[in-house]
C-alpha cells in the first residue's frame, strides 16, 4: 500500500543517533581535522536526549566545533 507523505513529514529532520527518529533541535558542527579543510564544517543532527552524547562522543575525538539550535544554523545559511 503507497501512503502519501505531508509536506511537514518530509520536512522533519531527525536526529542522527542511531535508531533515533526523534525531531533533532541542534546542530553539531565538527570536522576532522586529518581529512578535512579547517575550514570544513560537517554536520549531526541532535534530538534534545541525545545532544550531550552526541557531543561528547565527538568531542573526546577533537573533532566538536560548534553547537548551535537548528533554528540558529538554518538561520545562518539563509544569509
Amino acid at each position: 500500500m503507497n501512503t502519501r507523505e505531508t509536506a511537514a513529514e518530509t520536512d522533519t529532520v531527525i536526529c542522527s543517533a542511531k535508531g533515533c527518529h526523534a525531531p533533532a533541535v541542534w546542530v553539531l558542527a565538527w570536522n576532522n581535522p586529518k581529512i578535512h579543510t579547517p575550514e570544513r564544517r560537517k554536520t549531526w543532527l541532535a534530538c534534545e536526549e541525545h545532544r550531550e552524547y552526541l557531543s561528547e562522543f565527538l568531542g573526546v575525538r577533537g573533532f566538536l566545533k560548534d553547537v548551535v539550535t537548528l533554528e540558529e544554523w538554518s538561520a545562518a545559511e539563509n544569509q
